[in-house]
């Protein structure tokens, strides 16, 4: 079961990847799994316009994307909402000067592409930004009505 857009009273997970079917992917499996709202987008200007409509928790980005790059991305969230968290993904090995990273202080981990969904879904709860992070669950609701 999918969630409807968020209410604001809910934190939802922002999803940003200009790969269709990759962000899909990942908002069904975080979506089945995780205890809020996820929010996939493939463009970075679209998920910034939508961002004023959502409680935004958490971001997940990738770093190589036409547009703007995962740290431009962040940085312009950072302008509007300097508390959302940040969590990159992937399939580079990028290196990141000290000032890059100093511009980017949201940015709390840098994970490579191939990964686990439980692996981005436990860094979603380690770097919530209050004391209610979602749970994760490892069964999919489906499996839950047998």
């Amino acid at each position: 079961m999918s969630h409807p857009l968020s209410r604001r009273d809910e934190k939802t997970v922002i999803l940003v990847d200009d790969e269709v079917a990759y962000i899909d992917l990942l908002q069904q499996l975080l979506s089945e799994h995780l205890g809020c709202p996820v929010q996939g987008f493939n463009k970075p200007t679209e998920a910034l316009a939508a961002m004023a409509t959502l409680n935004v928790g958490l971001i997940i980005t990738d770093y190589q994307m036409p547009d703007m790059n995962g740290l431009e991305f962040i940085a312009a969230v950072q302008k509007t909402n300097p508390a959302i968290p940040a969590v990159m993904i992937t399939a580079y090995q990028p290196k990141f000067t000290p000032a890059e990273l100093a511009r980017v202080p949201a940015l709390k981990a840098v994970i490579r592409k191939p990964f686990k969904w439980t692996t981005l879904a436990e860094h979603v709860v380690k770097h919530w930004p209050d004391s209610r992070p979602p749970f994760i669950s490892n069964s999919s609701p489906a499996a839950n009505h047998r």
